[in-house]
């Protein structure tokens, strides 16, 4: 029930935002705007080392990462479509350091959803 109900929050989530905020294959710039991509590769943190947490790269560019292994994005595949929201930009960054990114997608497949952030640091951070 837990599940159901986070589904459909994402999803009064994504249906209350204006149309134009969504766009096919698109990078979402303002937190509230969503783009359609879907999932171009899944792995772990630190590649081949299990237990070491989560990654994923989209097809239109973005990355998605997390210390934690992440359920949703460990049973999600290579190929699956997913609306992709920008939900917070990082604040006071240094110049030309722009991690931080905190994004929200649901597997259009699964019906899933996960919120990963786009680096393992903040910018102005490790």
């Amino acid at each position: 029930m837990k599940r159901i109900s986070a589904v459909f929050a994402c999803l009064v989530f994504a249906a209350s935002l204006p149309v134009p905020a969504f766009a096919a294959g698109k990078v979402p710039t303002a937190p509230g705007n969503c783009a359609e991509t879907s999932i171009k590769d899944i792995g772990t943190r630190l590649d081949g080392v299990a237990d070491s947490g989560s990654a994923l790269d989209y097809a239109n560019g973005i990355d998605g990462v997390s210390y934690d292994t992440v359920p949703e994005v460990t049973s999600a595949k290579a190929g699956d479509k997913v609306e992709l929201c920008l939900v917070s930009l990082p604040q006071n960054c240094p110049k030309g350091d722009d991690r931080g990114k905190v994004w929200l997608a649901v597997d259009l497949k699964t019906h899933q959803f996960w919120q990963l952030p786009d680096a393992e640091h903040m910018c102005g951070g490790a």
